[in-house]
């Protein structure tokens, strides 16, 4: 169901876009505290060890505790508005962009659009489509759950005025550059794995035996999750630490501060100062998160177009006629 099938087509673009849009919404619910989780971690300067007295979150269990009892069950939502419309926005127009694109792959070149290597690609190109249009969200949901008590921002429109006239527009773009280097590959490695996933799957498993597709598609999408975000994830604690530039008095109750010049300038002050396991910092919840948001985007995408197919077959109608 994920990319064209000139042979079972039956979602539109515009239907895509929705399909896209109700997965992110409801995923996004789900894995939200993780993501709350793996920003605080990202963005801690000190060691994530017990053994440093100075580290304000050592693990994911004391990190949920303390989190719980400073800030109240709320803070694992913190910024879930944003993160709402980052979802939503981004889940319309990845899959919006990548039936389209598949679908020109069809027509106009000699490549299969189910082949995998296609999918690696036009997953890439509909993911950076996605994050230019909704990098703005991602910046200001990154703000909020970064922040700690008393609040900075009380809400999303005072986060908005405060940026723009403290800031400038061009700040609402910070971490950009690392975004696209790191979105195309895990993206594009996200479809590419999944549709790997499938095909083996169908071939493993006999005909007569493939009643659970929707359990195969979640477990498809979390095996696909885990192998792309552990292979991208650096740029992503880069793309983290930039966003959060300019709101350094806010970071003041986790620890240490750091500014930032660029991306070289961020990667190298992380090798220097935490080696290369600073790049790595927060990749246990974010494995959990990619696994269970990959896995569920694409489980809650293909349940949601089969839906809109069963609503538009013949037997529906007919049912709905009578």
């Amino acid at each position: 169901m994920v990319g064209y099938d000139p042979e079972a087509r039956c979602v539109s673009t515009v239907e895509a876009a929705a399909a896209g849009s109700a997965s992110g919404l409801v995923t996004r619910v789900l894995i939200s505290p993780l993501d709350v989780l793996k920003i605080r971690f990202q963005l801690q300067i000190e060691q994530l060890s017990s053994r440093n007295p100075t580290a304000k979150y050592h693990s994911i269990l004391q990190a949920v505790q303390r989190i719980f009892r400073e800030e109240g069950l709320g803070a694992f939502w913190k910024g879930h508005v944003p993160a709402q419309f980052l979802s939503v926005g981004y889940g319309a127009v990845q899959f919006m962009a990548f039936e389209s694109l598949t679908e020109l792959v069809h027509n106009v070149t000699s490549y299969s659009a189910r082949g995998s290597f296609v999918h690696l690609v036009c997953g890439g190109l509909a993911a950076c489509t996605a994050t230019v249009a909704v990098q703005p969200v991602d910046t200001l949901r990154t703000r909020f759950a970064a922040q700690g008590e008393p609040k900075i921002y009380p809400n999303l429109r005072h986060a908005v005025v405060t940026m723009y006239q403290t800031e400038g527009p061009r700040t609402f773009y910070r971490g950009l550059t690392p975004t696209l280097i790191a979105i195309f590959p895990y993206a594009g490695l996200q479809f590419f794995f999944y549709n790997i996933l499938q095909q083996f799957s169908e071939w493993v498993i006999p005909a007569e035996g493939k009643k659970g597709g929707n359990i195969k598609n979640l477990v498809c999408g979390s095996c696909a999750g885990v192998i792309s975000k552990t292979l991208t994830y650096p740029l992503d604690v880069v793309k983290k630490r930039l966003q959060v530039g300019g709101f350094e008095h806010a970071r003041a109750a986790f620890g240490q501060v750091r500014t930032y010049r660029g991306f070289l300038d961020c990667m190298r002050q992380i090798m220097r100062e935490e080696g290369s396991g600073g790049f790595f910092k927060g990749l246990s919840p974010s494995l959990l998160k990619a696994a269970l948001s990959t896995g569920l985007v694409f489980f809650w995408y293909e349940l949601f177009c089969s839906l809109l197919c069963a609503l538009k077959s013949p037997d529906s109608t007919g049912r709905k006629e009578g």
